[in-house]
């Protein structure tokens, strides 16, 4: 079973249990940050925003189908109180849940149904190789983004291109791709640049980023660069796990170096991810 559908499957067996971010990584057998970061790609929102949805989804459909009192619904859907769960219910439906119960209707609310894993994602990854590398520094330019969406990511690159006179010429053989700074809920700052040399200034508007000694799985990719995200949702949803490897939170990052053409983006891209 593939990552993302544990996780689900976890979620689903817990819709009415008390659940922390930790006890349902635990169940996964995962960290916090790797489970959130591989829901956060396939899914867009964090765990924890799914369960919710989850919860109160079944709630509305128990309030159309059922003559429960709203205050043992919102228990069950792990509320404290009909005030909390009021206010849930309409911040994510738009409507209270008293005129779904006097409606019985689901006409005009959009439930979360449970999800599933995006099988057409899934692609051929070879098994990674562990490095270690030491520290080092890139220089480029960032954007905040989120995991799932690249639409920030390719404009970043274009710009990139059109300043790698600013550096010097040993310094742009390679160029790295930098995810950093996560937050649990999938956000990050994504850096597109070269390395850098310990006391470089940054040319203007640029920022650096600094990735720390350490073991990484080196996974390859082959071919156009279009599909590049398939083998980062394989390697986080299915190649990691199946490796019995751990990532570690710090910076991953994408190596492209010699091997891979930018004129017609292909060739081999190195996919960095720091391990335990």
């Amino acid at each position: 079973m593939s990552l993302i559908d544990r996780i689900i499957w976890q979620i689903e067996m817990r819709l009415h249990q008390p659940v922390s971010l930790e006890s349902l990584a635990d169940a996964c057998a995962v960290s916090p940050y790797h489970m959130a970061r591989s829901f956060r790609q396939v899914t867009g929102m964090s765990p924890m925003t799914y369960l919710r949805a989850r919860r109160l989804s079944v709630a509305a459909i128990q309030m159309i189908g059922g003559d429960d009192d709203i205050l043992h619904i919102a228990l069950d859907a792990q509320y404290t109180s009909h005030a909390a769960f009021t206010r849930a219910f309409a911040r994510y439906f738009g409507v209270p849940p008293q005129n779904i119960r006097k409606a019985r209707s689901l006409d005009h609310v959009k439930l979360m149904e449970p999800l599933k894993m995006q099988q057409d994602m899934i692609v051929d990854v070879a098994a990674p190789e562990i490095r270690t590398r030491d520290a080092f520094r890139v220089i480029g330019l960032a954007a905040k983004t989120s995991f799932g969406n690249n639409s920030p990511i390719p404009p970043l690159w274009q710009a990139l291109n059109s300043r790698l006179d600013e550096f010097d010429s040993d310094q742009v053989d390679a160029a790295y791709g930098v995810c950093c700074d996560a937050d649990g809920n999938g956000n990050f700052r994504y850096v597109a640049g070269v390395a850098g040399r310990t006391n470089d200034a940054a040319p203007k508007n640029m920022e650096d980023v600094k990735v720390p000694a350490g073991r990484y799985a080196v996974f390859t990719h082959k071919g156009h660069i279009a599909d590049f995200p398939k083998t980062v949702y394989t390697v986080w949803n299915k190649a990691l796990p199946d490796a019995g490897l751990e990532p570690r939170p710090a910076p991953e990052f994408e190596l492209y170096d010699q091997r891979f053409d930018v004129a017609t983006g292909r060739g081999i891209v190195e996919l960095w991810i720091p391990i335990k």
